[in-house]
């Protein structure tokens, strides 16, 4: 009875957080995009690139047809091999009216390749609007006319940009799409709702250079894994003001199989643990499905309360998912949400286990306050770290 008595608790934290998921998104809806301002403010977009990812011409070609009278787009690749450059080349000819220029940077001298390849293009940038996306992200022709009016409140230094997942073929990029519409920015527009933008997520964030200047630049970013959210917590230190934008994008995750799946997954929980600790351990409140299912199988009596946790759920999944991303798998594909939130807690719980990362072929040693290092090939990622 004292696991039941524990678990009623936590299922009923759970119910609470997702009342305060569909405040929270109602809150949201309910800023409206400045009406009226007609900005016409240049804008330079930088985009790093590594290779030639799945829709990476599809994804691009929606920054070349923006309707926007004035504004540049930067690339940035490592080396002059690299088969992006010729996806570029294609969309320059195409539109050879988009002032749109290729940088070469080699290889990055510290462990954040994308902050490398910003910082190096933030040189080149020749407007002090910026706009720093994905590769794999997709916006609608008026969105650099919509985050351009955001910023004309001077109050605003820096806004962050709500995504969809858009998922592959594969069942694990659709079961990864459900739980970032349904739940991760769920946990985003709580934390807007109760403390205000602290912070700020990939992967498309929009800065004024006199931001990044006063917070240091991409060097104070350099050894960081989630540079955009430590990016988005300097400038709300600093005291400019962190917005979430009403524009909302298209991430296009790819069609990974599981073994890719789950190390990016694992990449993403261990240096979300790290970035915010404390943060993490409160995630347990999210998944209100499984709690649910845990107290009906611990106690069978307790079944309206699980009932309850299961009820709310879908009520927080739908308002997220569909009210605020238009997410057709909440509606077409509804039963991938449980099968997720059962996945996730899992991914969840071995977030608390293991400090080393794989990404891009290469592992990584995550330091306690979200700093990461190369492990040198051939030794063990603990020794190598002390």
């Amino acid at each position: 009875m004292i696991g039941a008595g524990l678990l009623l608790i936590l299922v009923a934290g759970s119910c609470v957080y997702s009342v305060l998921t569909v405040l929270a998104a109602r809150r949201y809806l309910a800023v409206r995009p400045p009406g009226g301002v007609n900005s016409s403010e240049p804008v330079s977009v930088l985009k790093p690139l590594h290779g030639a990812e799945d829709d990476l011409e599809s994804n691009l070609r929606t920054f070349f047809t923006q309707v926007y009278p004035s504004y540049e787009l930067l690339f940035a690749v490592r080396s002059p091999g690299d088969p992006a450059i010729e996806v570029v080349r294609r969309l320059q000819a195409e539109f050879p009216g988009v002032a749109s220029r290729m940088l070469i940077t080699g290889e990055p001298p510290y462990p954040n390749a994308k902050v490398f390849s910003l910082d190096r293009m933030l040189a080149e940038a020749r407007f002090d609007l910026l706009v720093m996306s994905d590769s794999d992200i997709r916006v609608t022709p008026d969105f650099l006319e919509t985050v351009a009016a955001e910023f004309s409140d001077p109050a605003v230094g820096l806004a962050t940009c709500p995504y969809r997942a858009v998922p592959g073929r594969s069942l694990w990029s659709r079961l990864e799409a459900a739980g970032m519409n349904t739940q991760f920015l769920a946990g985003v527009l709580v934390a807007r709702m109760l403390e205000g933008m602290r912070f700020a997520v990939g992967p498309t964030i929009v800065a004024r250079k006199r931001v990044l200047q006063a917070i240091g630049g991409f060097d104070r970013l350099k050894d960081y894994l989630a540079e955009d959210f430590v990016m988005g917590k300097f400038a709300a230190e600093a005291g400019f003001g962190v917005v979430l934008s009403s524009c909302r994008v298209e991430h296009h995750i790819g069609s990974q199989p599981f073994a890719a799946n789950l190390r990016h997954r694992l990449r993403w929980v261990r240096s979300t643990r790290r970035s915010r600790p404390a943060g993490y351990f409160g995630e347990l409140f999210t998944f209100p499905l499984p709690l649910a299912l845990l107290l009906w199988l611990a106690e069978p009596a307790l079944w309206p309360a699980a009932a309850l946790g299961l009820a709310l759920r879908a009520w927080s999944g739908f308002a997220v998912g569909w009210r605020v991303l238009r997410d057709p798998l909440v509606g077409r594909r509804w039963w991938l949400v449980p099968l997720q939130d059962v996945l996730g807690f899992l991914v969840w719980m071995a977030g608390f286990f293991g400090n080393t990362i794989t990404w891009r072929g290469r592992r990584y040693y995550l330091y306690p306050d979200g700093r990461f290092a190369l492990v040198p090939s051939g030794r063990k990622a603990g020794s190598a770290m002390i």
